[in-house]
């Protein structure tokens, strides 16, 4: 494990952890002939984008970490690097105390990694063939295999379908083997990307409590990506905003929540809002710090909702009422107060969890 210059231990740690990607491009219509003629030709050029822009991060052993923000802001390629599939362009990584470029086999027996939305599974065999065959390819013995197969199934209550093809499982059950799945070897850390991605309200319950038993109860420090700030909240000791590849905070939710007062915060879902609703609500408030529109989806009984920040919200909501209904905008409902971190993300960033690109 990684030591500061105060000798606090840390799993995890990152100095100026920096990646770019670069996108090479041929000019004209005839650029990929020109290319086959010349290897050197000056029409190519590089589009070069910075992904993440010097990351300092610091997470301490059985730590629940969350790191938030919307897609395309890093998270995904924060992982990607800790987990060695990246070479960072400049920076420095420890992870369990290993440096990520010279000791790339002792970092990646030390984690245990789940990309949500990914398929790693074999939707052919059933869950315990799946789990026996990953764990062959950890060379774990035959007899402790069998034995940490039956317990992670009994931990993700999965025993009695445990025979059954994945191919027959719901996503949140195969969710749930891919978590056992990088659970196998036991590893110290986990990496957990959007892992209740595209999962029904019920089963993302379930893995949010198993999650946060692998911190509390088994001591594992858990580094999770999520686009959810509610769930975040719920689980996490530390979080981190990141946005356009740049860290903006680090603290508890508790502390980060008192950044936005009470009395700041206003929200409204609305059904059919105009396409100007978020420049209109501003120029009814001149007062207010940040409005921000955000999308629902009406299709599935999910409001968009305008989100107002600062100013006085009880001299807001009259005023916000009578603007809509002369817009002929159909209000759902309305909130005052108690506010959540993605009003502090707003508020920090301004910018919204459904801005940024996958």
């Amino acid at each position: 494990m990684a030591n500061n210059n105060n000798n606090e231990v840390f799993s995890i740690q990152t100095v100026n952890l920096t990646k770019r990607f670069s996108k090479k491009r041929h000019k004209g219509v005839f650029g990929f002939l020109r290319k086959r003629k010349s290897s050197t030709s000056h029409t190519e050029s590089s589009n070069v984008t910075v992904a993440l822009n010097g990351i300092d991060l610091a997470i301490r052993p059985g730590e629940l970490f969350g790191l938030l923000g919307p897609n395309g802001s890093g998270k995904t390629t924060t992982i990607k690097c800790l987990s060695t599939i990246l070479i960072p362009d400049e920076g420095t990584v420890t992870v369990n105390g290993f440096d990520i470029q010279k000791e790339t086999a002792m970092v990646r027996a030390s984690l245990g990694m789940v990309v949500g939305g990914e398929r790693t599974l074999y939707w052919k065999l059933t869950a315990r063939d799946n789990l026996l065959f990953f764990a062959s390819l950890y060379k774990m013995k035959k007899n402790y295999a069998k034995k940490r197969v039956d317990e992670l199934l009994d931990v993700f209550e999965l025993s009695e379908r445990a025979d059954e093809r994945l191919e027959d499982y719901s996503t949140g059950m195969r969710q749930k083997v891919t978590i056992a799945r990088a659970l196998l070897h036991d590893p110290p850390i986990l990496l957990l990307d959007e892992p209740t991605l595209g999962l029904d309200p019920g089963f993302s319950r379930q893995l949010r409590k198993q999650i946060r038993s692998l911190s509390e109860e088994q001591g594992k420090t858990v580094l999770l990506t999520t686009h959810y700030m509610a769930e975040a909240d719920q689980l996490c000791d530390r979080v981190a905003f990141i946005n356009k590849g740049n860290i903006v905070a680090v603290d508890t939710p508790s502390r980060l929540k008192t950044r936005v007062k009470e009395e700041e915060v206003v929200e409204v879902s609305v059904y059919r809002p105009p396409v100007d609703v978020e420049g209109y609500v501003r120029s009814l408030l001149p007062d207010s710090e940040l409005v921000k529109f955000i999308a629902g989806n009406e299709a599935e009984g999910c409001p968009s909702r305008i989100k107002v920040i600062g100013g006085s919200a009880e001299e807001h909501i009259g005023i916000i009422i009578d603007g809509l209904r002369k817009r002929g905008v159909r209000i759902e409902a309305l909130n005052v107060g108690v506010p959540t971190l993605e009003d502090v993300f707003i508020k920090l960033t301004e910018n919204t969890l459904s801005e940024g690109q996958t």
